[in-house]
């Protein structure tokens, strides 16, 4: 039986680390404040936006829910952004996605400062990561799922990692922490042929495609540490891209979906708001980031 990695508590952990940032920084009377766009009503990013509001406040930072109306144009969006990249007080900027069809998300993306790029989706902030360049912070699924592994003592060191999926939010970003960890990284996708071949060979195994259960025992070694960041609603139940019954008995750890990778995400924005916030402000050392 594998041992089940409780998104709850791990990211009460983060959530922590993220507060003992934020009490040194009060104690020498610096507020951070992180801006969340919410454009429309979408039930789930609704949902999404208020957990991090939430979070927010819990750890002693400023938090603003922008909502702006679904008819709201671009040119409207970017002058929201625009005057958020030029408030001072103001440390981390996130745009909730997915925006309505008339809007281009990646033209919005590209319009917040790579300093207050709490997602870490800014090309600029991917380039930093990518070339080692310090001062960027990596997407907070991926970031936060390696904080999950070193918080669980799961080495990363000279294993081989398999990870399936590509999007720029988890899969690529996962794949080069886990090669910045010192893991053999294979990705995978969905012109992979023959998948569970490649997958059996994971001692690690992180899948972020988006189909309900299409990982199954044939696809995991014995042993494995097997991560499932899918989310997926069928028959209005929330499951992930693992068979998590078939998987479990076979894996030395596993995260169940819902109450995994999910909660990790939004504990991990706080620390990135706290990295950017502290880093763009000079006082990243005075706190130890």
């Amino acid at each position: 039986m594998g041992m089940i990695l409780d998104g709850k508590a791990i990211a009460g952990e983060i959530r922590d680390k993220a507060k003992a940032y934020m009490d040194k920084l009060l104690g020498q009377g610096i507020q951070l404040k992180l801006v969340v766009i919410l454009v429309g009503e979408d039930p789930a990013s609704t949902t999404y936006v208020r957990n991090k509001e939430r979070l927010a406040l819990e750890v002693g930072m400023a938090s603003e829910v922008m909502r702006l109306p679904e008819e709201t144009t671009q040119e409207g969006l970017l002058a929201a952004v625009d005057k958020l990249n030029s408030d001072e007080t103001v440390d981390g900027i996130l745009v909730q996605l997915p925006l309505p069809k008339h809007i281009d998300e990646k033209t919005v993306i590209e319009r917040i400062s790579p300093e207050k790029d709490v997602d870490g989706f800014h090309p600029v902030s991917v380039g930093r990561n990518f070339s080692g360049v310090p001062g960027a912070v990596w997407p907070c699924t991926p970031a936060g799922i390696m904080e999950m592994l070193r918080i669980k003592d799961i080495s990363v060191e000279g294993k081989h990692a398999v990870v399936v999926g590509r999007s720029n939010i988890v899969g690529k970003p996962m794949a080069m922490l886990l090669l910045k960890s010192n893991a053999t990284v294979t990705m995978c996708h969905s012109r992979t042929p023959d998948l569970a071949a490649v997958t059996r060979q994971a001692d690690i195994l992180v899948v972020a495609v988006g189909r309900a259960q299409m990982i199954t025992a044939k696809h995991v070694k014995p042993g494995a540490v097997v991560i499932d960041v899918g989310m997926n609603r069928v028959d209005g139940k929330l499951t992930g891209d693992v068979d998590f019954d078939a998987v479990e008995p076979i894996a030395s750890a596993i995260t169940p979906v819902p109450g995994g990778v999910g909660r990790l995400t939004v504990a991990t924005l706080m620390i990135n708001t706290v990295t950017l916030g502290a880093t763009r402000r000079g006082v990243a050392e005075l706190i130890g980031i």
